[in-house]
């Protein structure tokens, strides 16, 4: 039978804290997404090095485990799984519960995920084109209106499917990103244009005064999802 302290020192345990640590890290704090996708991630090696003691863990325990994964086909979720088991081996060393990182040299074990460049509008003839093309937009109206305001306030697509009317002054034309939404966890000003307030003005008879701006087509306590405005740039071409 394991100690009490053999199972507190699991790496299933540590990496539970190792994420409460960074979702409470002060201004480097996770944001939710990031702190969901990493735990989802590491919550992957459980059933391979989760209750293993961190201290007997060996390099190729961790490999076999994160290989599981690369033989599914999921390259990116497997470099990025090994990334965050270092973290947490560095964490247990850390806090004086183990001597090195056993991942220090599996460093180009794993197949690299092939990149892909994503095509951007560079020249002005054509952002033209793409600005004419989403005002002939026929599909669904609300989706028009956030590809229409999209151009006017050049923030992520996630943080536009995610807007809120609480967070929009459009009095003071103003639109406060909050700071656990953003990359850098710090809050976001992104100034209206008298274009932008226009659509906005006009989402707002659909969607306002509270909630989503962009909720989902099936429930307004969800905000519309990556794939509607995906799948409408795709029949813009």
């Amino acid at each position: 039978m394991r100690s009490l302290l053999q199972v507190e020192n699991t790496f299933a345990a540590l990496a539970a804290e190792y994420c409460d640590k960074r979702k409470r890290d002060g201004q480097k704090a996770w944001a939710a997404g990031t702190a969901n996708r990493s735990e989802y991630l590491l919550s992957l090696l459980n059933t391979s090095i989760g209750r293993l003691p961190i201290d007997q863990i060996e390099p190729a325990d961790v490999l076999g485990a994160i290989r599981r994964i690369e033989a599914k086909g999921k390259l990116e979720s497997a470099r990025r799984t090994l990334q965050l088991a270092g973290a947490v081996f560095r964490y247990a060393v850390a806090t004086a519960r183990l001597r090195s990182d056993p991942t220090r040299d599996l460093k180009g074990a794993l197949t690299a995920p092939s990149v892909t460049h994503y095509g951007a509008i560079t020249e002005p003839k054509r952002v033209g084109e793409l600005l004419r093309a989403i005002d002939g937009y026929e599909g669904q109206g609300l989706t028009k209106l956030a590809l229409q305001l999209a151009p006017h306030v050049f923030v992520r697509p996630g943080e536009l499917r995610q807007a809120r009317w609480e967070e929009i002054d459009l009095d003071a034309a103003l639109w406060t990103i909050p700071a656990e939404k953003t990359k850098m966890r710090k809050p976001h000003r992104v100034p209206l244009s008298r274009q932008a307030l226009a659509v906005l003005m006009e989402v707002r008879g659909a969607t306002g005064p509270a909630g989503f701006v962009f909720p989902s087509i099936r429930t307004r306590t969800r905000p519309m999802s990556e794939n509607t405005i995906n799948a409408a740039l795709r029949r813009l071409g």
